[in-house]
């Protein structure tokens, strides 16, 4: 009896020790919570807390540290209807396999072998039209389509890359804008790690016509920065993420 008595505490102990217990913080860090994660999908994570019980909780309501860990233990690659993390290659890669310096060949050529981005426009106009707007993410972001506009150098090559959402009016601004902005949030920081400056969606109403206003900002480990933000576009709104060659410090939000 007592060898059973012993081995099942020991299995107990085991088991507990496997259990990966941690504190989950809420999005803007002011609550957290220890509880045992259980399992997760594309859009939310189970945790069982105190006396085993199981909540299910959107991952749009975790804070950017919790998601970045998520992502990194219980990855779920392939997925249908998942979208897919860009490859970073090395640590000269600002998004995808683009690295600034590239010239407009090279980023060409890597946006075709790119399974991240697609373009609905055949090869053979590329030449005529340029890229701004033909590439596109191939999985709508948090509902809405993603395209990439870019700006180069004198020399011709990558100074700055934005990829931007449609646009939607003003009445669709929370309904639509807020859980796009909430999922490149945790894209973001699956790739760049915890931003250094983050706050709330800014209020429609802050935004001038012809404006953008960040909420997050992530350095990039070769240099740069990339923020995260509504723009407005005469009574039309949309998201834009900036990568650029600028290092950016933090400033006071609003």
């Amino acid at each position: 009896m007592i060898p059973m008595l012993v081995s099942s505490l020991l299995i107990a102990s085991a088991m507990n020790l496997l259990a990966e217990t941690r504190f989950w913080k809420t999005t803007d860090g002011t609550r957290s919570v220890s509880g045992e994660f259980v399992n997760r999908d594309t859009t939310t994570v189970t945790i069982r807390y105190g006396g085993g019980k199981e909540i299910t909780s959107p991952l749009a309501k975790l804070h950017p540290d919790d998601l970045a860990w998520l992502n990194k233990s219980h990855p779920i690659p392939g997925v249908a209807g998942a979208m897919p993390t860009p490859a970073m290659p090395d640590k000269s890669a600002v998004f995808d396999q683009l690295v600034f310096g590239d010239t407009r060949d090279q980023v060409t050529a890597k946006l075709k072998a790119s399974q991240f981005v697609e373009s609905g426009l055949d090869a053979t106009f590329l030449g005529r039209t340029g890229l701004n707007g033909v590439f596109r993410t191939r999985k709508q972001i948090g509902g809405l389509d993603a395209s990439l506009f870019f700006d180069w150098t004198e020399g011709g090559t990558l100074k700055e890359l934005t990829i931007q959402t449609a646009t939607v009016p003003e009445s669709d601004y929370q309904t639509q804008l807020q859980p796009s902005w909430k999922e490149f949030i945790v894209l973001l920081t699956t790739l760049y790690g915890k931003p250094v400056q983050q706050g709330s969606l800014p209020h429609s109403e802050s935004l001038a016509d012809g404006s953008f206003r960040p909420s997050h900002l992530w350095s990039l480990e070769a240099g740069g920065s990339v923020l995260l933000g509504t723009a407005r576009d005469g009574d039309k709104f949309q998201l834009v993420v900036r990568f650029t060659q600028k290092k950016i410090q933090p400033v006071a939000l609003p």
